[in-house]
């Protein structure tokens, strides 16, 4: 029996078609699911598709067929044949004088299949129907969504300079903004010259490679001939973050301080900046992942996000990611930063992992104190300011802190009262030469992350905002001092940040997302001497490293743990590292979080135990095609995602579920609360470990859910390397407080391997 209702409620074309008509009605509105920076210079950012009149052109992303006769030939001349073949293409379709070349932004020639071109909706709708297209798609704009993380994660630091060539082996592509070769993090004092299976390059407009970053190219719009330098930070704070060589006396400001450092220190790093100031384009990511599967990465990192979940055959991070997987590559993923909203994790296809960020024991607070000597706890990254400490005059400005209400007032000298969050603007506070600001949050779990502002500006929970109100009215010269910004212990870490985006899975109910958790609260990192600390323009401080959060920074951690599985397992595919990783995290349930694993996945990634795991849920390619066919997709559907035209999909496959899937978690979406369900989940494991390994299922569940599994006992041999069983889960969802569904697991362990799998039961009705 499966779930009920069905894992796929909402059949792929309409959703699909639901998907363009909210784009369409919100004016394409798309999250910023990226490093959360500031929340007081006015909330997240918009980005769109390109629009165009009648006549006008758009960037449109086409499918196509691959030429089979260009399987013998070398890749250049490959690609000169695909590239004559595209151009004949759009040349069949064209309305005015323009040449097909001209029009072409990218060939797809190397792992994917197709291309990007600027083409009318005339045009792009013959084009359509053309011998050899799959399928057309408009362009999407997706955003961007450590001294103490790495040792919370019980990751040690090593200083053998003898692992350093075990360790770089492992290339990481980083699909994000760029790098700034400078810093310290990337030092390639000690490591070999890249090894022998890096095909990448360097590009002309870059001279900074080393034996540590091995390859940069740039991509803006089909023009790949601008600097890979970040002029942002996003970029080169995430490529630290994953892979930095460890920089003692790290700090923003002496906030912070300790030793940087990545993941695997000896890692490679291939830069592919597709991040520009308007977003990051879907034409350019897929260039970015042509080239880095074949140049030779072994894992991919991009923490970036539409904003919310799209089709797989409709989103260029699940089709780009889907040819990485296939070719044993390892892509990690930002949830995105939606949260605590049910159902806005974005980058949901099963092939990709999907990081939700989660805090540290470490919190930074920044505190007013007033005239009376009053001292009221907030938060603020405060650190690099160099005039705290000094009484200011308390200030209400009498309205919104915004630039409409602020335009041409002066408050020099002064702190200003700025009531909520969302109604002040960073930007039109420093203009009036104030000296702070201080301003509430409705909610205590606003308060989980501090932030950077043009200005000192200080994040009160409400009530306390209210006593510095009294204490302004209470006396005819109020004044108010800002400190600098401080660390204290938090013991409730790890929790999950509020504005990390929470499951389901719209696209697939049945498919538990986000996959995973990762330090991604006030994560210290290097930065670019490009961008100011805050990311305001009005903003001149600079700095080596910066304190940033957001699920693009838990990415990067997701990343650098792959990384320190693969320099171990060369050969593992991608899912085989997913499931390394997923089935040793650290149960996160004693936090409370109401959304459970909807939130946080499996827990808290941790690196030392994912490299031995003992056993593995495998999948690959036929397994990821049998899910699209249960999941109801059509066979154009299908050729859109992997890149070949298959034919219809086998009535087994169509009478499957996808649950099936090897996948190492279980998501149960039933139909509401006090509804009878029963579901049957197939899996099997391939033992990593010891030869004769005798491994027994323990369950653990909660009432109202049966979880039984058959066989409970797998005795592998030298012979005997896969195994498979079936997972069982039935009963009647039962309403309990401050929780949303039923958390269950199926842990099996041979004494010293424990290998979980968490299990989810919600009522997708009640949550969505």
């Amino acid at each position: 029996m499966h779930p009920i209702p069905p894992p796929c409620p909402t059949p792929p074309a309409k959703m699909a078609a639901r998907l363009l008509f909210l784009l369409a009605s919100l004016g394409v509105f798309l999250c910023h699911a990226a490093a959360v920076h500031t929340p007081a210079t006015g909330g997240a950012r918009a980005g769109a598709a390109a629009g165009a009149g009648d006549g006008a052109t758009k960037v449109y992303v086409v499918f196509t067929e691959r030429l089979p006769a260009t399987v013998e030939l070398s890749e250049v001349d490959a690609g000169a044949a695909i590239a004559a073949r595209h151009h004949d293409m759009i040349g069949s379709v064209l309305d005015d004088s323009s040449s097909a070349p001209d029009r072409v932004v990218y060939h797809y020639s190397r792992t994917l299949h197709g291309f990007a071109a600027r083409l009318t909706e005339d045009e792009k709708n013959r084009l359509a129907g053309n011998d050899g297209v799959i399928s057309v798609h408009e362009k999407v704009i997706y955003r961007p969504q450590t001294t103490r993380s790495w040792d919370f994660l019980g990751l040690p630091r090593h200083n053998d300079r003898t692992r350093l060539p075990f360790e770089s082996d492992v290339i990481i592509g980083m699909v994000d903004s760029g790098i700034w070769p400078d810093s310290a993090s990337f030092s390639d004092a000690g490591l070999p010259p890249p090894p022998s299976k890096w095909k990448g390059v360097c590009s002309s407009n870059f001279t900074s490679c080393n034996n540590k970053i091995i390859g940069a190219r740039s991509y803006k719009d089909g023009n790949t001939t601008f600097s890979a330098l970040d002029d942002e930070g996003h970029g080169t704070h995430t490529a630290s973050t994953a892979a930095g060589v460890p920089v003692p006396g790290a700090s923003l400001g002496g906030l912070a301080g300790g030793t940087a450092r990545g993941a695997v220190p000896g890692a490679r790093l291939a830069v592919y900046k597709v991040c520009w100031e308007d977003g990051c384009s879907s034409e350019d990511i897929l260039a970015a992942f042509d080239d880095a599967v074949a140049d030779g990465v072994d894992v991919i990192s991009a923490s970036l996000g539409a904003g919310m979940a799209f089709d797989y055959a409709a989103d260029a991070m699940a089709v780009a990611s889907f040819h990485a997987a296939a070719r044993g590559v390892f892509v990690s993923t930002s949830a995105g930063n939606s949260g605590p909203e049910l159902g806005s994790v974005s980058n949901v296809a099963p092939w990709l992992a999907s990081a939700a960020a989660s805090t540290t024991d470490r919190r930074i607070v920044s505190d007013i104190v007033l005239g009376d000597g009053t001292r009221v706890a907030g938060n603020a990254i405060t650190a690099a300011f160099g005039y705290l400490g000094n009484p200011s005059l308390l200030m209400d400005p009498a309205g919104d802190c915004d630039e409409k209400n602020l335009a041409g007032k002066r408050y020099k000298g002064a702190v200003l009262l700025c009531g909520g969050a969302e109604f002040a603007e960073s930007a039109a506070m420093a203009a009036t030469g104030a000296d702070g600001a201080v301003v509430f949050r409705y909610k205590d779990h606003d308060m989980d992350t501090a932030f950077s502002d043009a200005l000192p500006v200080v994040a009160v929970m409400e009530e306390e905002y209210d006593k510095i109100a009294a204490y302004y009215n209470s006396t005819r010269r109020p004044t108010a001092t800002v400190m600098k910004s401080a660390t204290v212990k938090d013991t409730a870490a790890p929790a999950v940040a509020q504005f990390s985006s929470r499951g389901p899975n719209v696209i697939t109910y049945g498919v538990l997302k986000p996959d995973i958790s990762a330090p991604g609260v006030d994560i210290l990192a290097a930065w670019t001497p490009k961008a100011s600390i805050s990311g305001d323009e009005s903003d001149d401080r600079k700095a080596k490293f910066n304190i940033i959060s957001g699920t693009s920074m838990a990415c990067p951690h997701v990343t650098g743990a792959a990384a320190y599985v693969k320099s171990a397992h060369p050969g593992w595919s991608h899912a085989a590292v997913l499931s390394a990783l997923v089935t040793t995290a650290t149960p996160m349930g004693s936090g409370g979080e109401p959304e459970a694993e909807l939130a946080y996945g499996a827990g808290q990634v941790d690196p030392m135990r994912a490299r031995y795991p003992g056993l593995v849920y495998d999948a690959g390619v036929e397994d990821y095609v049998a899910f699209l066919c249960a999941q109801g997709y059509n066979s154009s559907q299908i050729a859109t995602v992997t890149g070949k035209k298959c034919a219809a999909c086998s009535g087994e496959a169509i009478a499957g579920a996808v649950g099936d899937l090897n996948y190492p978690t279980i998501a149960v979406p039933v139909l509401n609360y006090g509804v009878a369900f029963a579901a049957e989940f197939p899996r099997t494991v391939t033992n990593v470990g010891p030869a004769d390994s005798v491994y027994r299922a323990t369950v653990t569940t909660v009432p109202g859910v049966d979880v039984a599994v058959s066989p409970d006992v797998l005795a592998f041999g030298a012979g005997t390397k896969k195994l498979s069983f079936k997972v069982r889960v039935s009963g009647k969802l039962l309403p309990v407080n401050g929780t949303m569904g039923a958390s269950a697991a199926v842990v099996w362990s041979d004494g010293r391997h424990h290998v979980r799998s968490p299990i989810y039961v919600f009522p997708h009705k009640h949550v969505m």
